[in-house]
């Protein structure tokens, strides 16, 4: 247990038997009355955010995420592998459970996976990864005038817009967080 004073944002608590992760954290004290604290939480389950005020110095029960580093082996339809470093244990994940993160997934890339009781609850990627274009309009010279930028396809199939002078087989790095193109490798 944990006191709702001492909780703050990317913690995980359980509320009613449902594990949460706080997003945003406000203690309030009025000039009258007890003080309490105003949260914002993420169902880890289903992805769902509620608004919870709680009082202040109420108790809430901690739940301990185990984060752990898997390497992503391959895809088949719609369930994506990971193996354990450490362990070589498999875990499966389905297309839902990546929250449209399998774009940006490459064979052999290293990720983290978050557990909670043994089972994986969200997966982190790296801040940026290099990806091969597969597919590239060619950038007609004075098209300018309308964008500075242009659509290409990856080889995991993610569509990016990039700037009109990447070509096909480029590499290029984008950032995970935004997937937007920083720069060419």
């Amino acid at each position: 247990m944990v006191s709702t004073n001492d909780i703050r944002p990317g913690q995980s608590i359980l509320v009613d038997g449902i594990l949460y992760q706080i997003i945003e954290y406000q203690h309030v004290k009025p000039g009258k009355g007890k003080a309490f604290v105003k949260t914002k939480l993420k169902n880890l389950t289903n992805g769902g955010v509620l608004d919870k005020t709680f009082r202040a110095d109420e108790d809430v029960e901690q739940a301990y995420i185990d984060k752990q580093s898997f390497q992503y082996l391959y895809n088949d339809a719609d369930k994506y592998f990971f193996m354990n470093a450490d362990s070589y244990e498999q875990i499966e994940l389905s297309k839902d459970q990546l929250n449209d993160k399998e774009l940006l997934l490459k064979p052999n890339q290293e990720v983290t996976l978050s557990m909670y009781m043994g089972k994986p609850i969200d997966i982190q990627l790296p801040a940026t990864i290099n990806l091969l274009v597969t597919h590239s309009e060619p950038a007609v010279k004075g098209d300018s005038v309308n964008s500075n930028n242009k659509e290409v396809t990856c080889e995991t199939g993610l569509t990016i817009q990039v700037p009109m002078f990447i070509e096909e087989n480029d590499v290029i790095k984008i950032d995970t967080k935004a997937i937007s193109y920083i720069t060419r490798v």
